[in-house]
């Protein structure tokens, strides 16, 4: 190792600095000059130190300062995100109960129309099964009178004489004549 120092500090490797040196023998070392250059390197050293520690320090906290801060605002985020799903859930279960009310009201309605169409169904029902018997009666009816009138006519040509056929006729021309003198 003593080689290897030999050869970086050769006066071939320094040549500008002919009579200054490195006495690298700890025995022969002035403890004043070590004293001094450690002195210095403390002194100008602990500048240098202190302002990287500084620094670090400086940047460490900050980076502190921002993560409490992006916590905090995160934790803000979480809160409001929270009172929006409580918000949703709310909403949520208002529109269930309206759509549960809404869908009863309409089953009412629609039970209540059915019940009306019911109703005047069976009214159409029924006044058509009295307009249908009313039709029949009257036809019977006018059946029955046809044949009657049928019987009659026939009865009455039967039993009808000459001479029962010329007082009738003179029964009723007097009748005629009668009327006629009570509206003169």
């Amino acid at each position: 190792m003593q080689t290897m120092i030999n050869s970086v500090i050769t006066p071939g490797y320094w040549p500008l600095a002919g009579n200054f040196g490195l006495n690298t023998n700890i025995l022969e070392t002035n403890l004043i000059n070590l004293g001094v250059v450690l002195s210095l390197l403390v002194y100008f050293g602990k500048g240098v130190l202190n302002n990287l520690l500084n620094n670090r320090k400086q940047t460490i906290l900050s980076t502190i300062r921002d993560a409490e801060e992006r916590y905090k605002e995160a934790t803000d985020k979480l809160g409001q995100a929270r009172i929006r799903l409580q918000r949703a859930k709310v909403k949520a279960d208002e529109i269930r109960v309206n759509g549960l009310s809404q869908m009863e009201r309409e089953k009412q309605e629609l039970i209540h129309v059915a019940d009306e169409d019911s109703k005047r169904l069976e009214d159409s029902k029924n006044a058509t099964i009295r307009f249908e018997e009313q039709r029949a009666i009257e036809q019977v009816r006018q059946q029955v009178s046809r044949l009657a009138l049928e019987r009659a006519s026939e009865a009455l040509n039967s039993r009808l004489n000459g001479e029962l056929h010329s007082r009738m006729i003179d029964y009723h021309i007097g009748l005629l004549r009668a009327m006629e003198s009570t509206t003169d």
